[in-house]
């Protein structure tokens, strides 16, 4: 592997774990209705388990409410099933056409609870980038060692992933201030 080649791999295994913790935040309750609450949900639709945002389109009419439309009704019950299954603490109203989820109001305590839980993704997040930066500066070591680069290329490299590391780490702490800010506001 070459120097180019590490520092390309880093920073895109780097950009991925940090959208795979962007992802995980889109799932997290708020107290504010979001589409990402509810749409990676899995429905049993005709024999699998298919998300909720493949089988229906899902709206925010009002700030605390959620409208699920599905595309085919015959699989409106399926999709209550799942909602009542999932543990978001929200129950399905049903017209037969269209579902309705009422967004309920989080207590102060269930908002520290839910602050915790995004702090901790966010510490996973980060030690997955220590941990893609602990395998590239392996990786530039051995090229040091096999005298593919010199040893001030291997700290030039070293230098490199540092400052990747520090970019998504600054990243993934953004994501989080903004997450915990939208939580704790009612």
């Amino acid at each position: 592997m070459s120097y180019e080649e590490i520092t390309l791999e880093t920073e895109e295994k780097m950009e991925k774990a940090t959208s795979v913790f962007s992802d995980e935040l889109k799932g997290i309750r708020t107290g504010r209705a979001t589409p990402g609450l509810i749409e990676n949900i899995r429905v049993e639709y005709y024999g699998s388990p298919t998300p909720l945002k493949q089988i229906s389109s899902i709206s925010v009419p009002e700030p605390r409410m959620l409208v699920v439309k599905p595309f085919d009704v015959s699989v409106m019950k399926n999709i209550e099933k799942a909602l009542l299954k999932s543990d978001l603490g929200m129950t399905p109203n049903s017209d037969g056409k269209i579902l309705r989820l009422q967004v309920p109001a989080l207590s102060e305590e269930r908002r520290k609870q839910i602050v915790n839980q995004v702090k901790e993704l966010a510490e996973k997040a980060k030690i997955s980038i220590r941990n893609i930066r602990r395998d590239s500066n392996k990786q530039a070591d051995q090229l040091e060692k096999s005298s593919e680069i010199s040893e001030d290329d291997c700290k030039a490299l070293k230098e490199e992933v540092q400052d990747f590391t520090k970019k998504f780490e600054d990243k993934v702490n953004e994501y989080f201030d903004k997450k915990q800010k939208e939580i704790l506001e009612n």
